[in-house]
């Protein structure tokens, strides 16, 4: 029988009372879902008791480092996540954990495991099954369905059907079978494990008439080494009333890191319009097809991991786990 290491961080699935609190849920699941065991040795370990609110780039080096020191011990790890930033923490992990060549999949619920008419049974009993099997990569489950961690977004707060993958389609999906999909990727390097994030980064989301000294006022801080910029379609930014490339440029010479992601799904492309052009001029880079999600955690990773600006920039742009192609 395969042996799953379940890590708790906390969640919806867990807490009790009105209105939802952390309950110590965590240590108890094998009694309250006792048909886990029927599907793999489970062993469980608390990392953290917490609203999903309250996790980041700590919680992240925890995960990663733990999944790391005993990734010849299980076949599987299973990760009970609030689902609000459910999809940023499998973001995280897909990059700290490189090369990865087993199953990590996250899961939790819309409703408590205590609750009538809860989502969390179905959605265990999925996660520790899936993370039997051959499946080398970060994954989140949910309602059925198995998305690339590094492709998801939560886009429903009141459905059970929580979380989608725009432009990927699900790698599994749990009906009366379990149908496993032909995109799962394979691990291309020998497993290597830098958990490291810096979390000196901020996003900006463009806005129809945003000012530019607002953008300016961000980059200005000190502290910040690193920008996602959300802009509109695929790339573009006001570039006659209020341009704010000009902006931008001054911040990268400083030394500031700005990603360009689109807002609506797609692929970014700085030279499709003269009011993208301008960005790519100031030195943004292009994020591809990834969501705020996921490249929030990918900058913080590369500016933890690489001090020379061009071997940032050559992991930003690289595919790392599926998050660009």
């Amino acid at each position: 029988m395969a042996k799953v290491l379940l890590l708790h961080t906390g969640g919806t699935l867990g807490m009790v009372g009105t209105p939802l609190v952390p309950d110590a849920y965590g240590s108890r699941l094998l009694d309250a879902v006792p048909e886990l065991l029927q599907l793999a040795d489970i062993d469980i370990h608390i990392v953290c008791n917490l609203d999903s609110s309250d996790l980041g780039p700590p919680q992240w080096v925890d995960l990663a480092s733990t999944i790391a020191g005993c990734h010849e011990t299980y076949d599987g790890f299973v990760i009970v996540h609030g689902t609000d930033t459910m999809a940023y923490t499998a973001a995280a992990l897909s990059y700290a954990l490189e090369g990865l060549g087993k199953p990590v999949v996250f899961t939790g619920a819309q409703r408590p495991l205590s609750a009538l008419r809860s989502d969390a049974r179905r959605n265990l009993v999925d996660a520790v099954e899936v993370a039997t099997a051959e499946l080398p990569e970060v994954t989140i489950c949910f309602d059925g369905l198995l998305l690339r961690g590094c492709r998801a977004l939560k886009n429903d707060a009141r459905s059970y059907r929580a979380f989608a993958s725009p432009g990927v389609p699900p790698l599994a999906k749990m009906g009366i079978d379990v149908d496993m999909s032909r995109l799962i990727r394979q691990p291309a390097r020998p497993f290597a494990s830098h958990p490291v994030f810096d979390p000196r980064v901020d996003v900006v989301y463009m806005t129809p008439g945003m000012r530019p000294d607002a953008v300016l006022r961000r980059t200005e801080d000190p502290a910040l080494r690193g920008l996602i910029l959300a802009a509109f379609g695929v790339g573009t930014v006001p570039s006659q009333v209020r341009a704010i490339a000009p902006q931008l440029g001054a911040a990268v010479e400083r030394g500031l890191e700005v990603i360009v992601v689109t807002q609506r799904g797609g692929k970014v492309d700085l030279m499709a319009y003269e009011s993208s052009a301008g960005l790519a001029a100031a030195g943004c880079l292009a994020g591809g097809t990834m969501h705020v999600e996921a490249a929030v955690p990918k900058l913080m990773h590369a500016l933890a991991r690489f001090d020379d600006r061009a071997a940032r920039h050559g992991y930003l742009l690289r595919d790392v786990a599926g998050e660009i192609s």
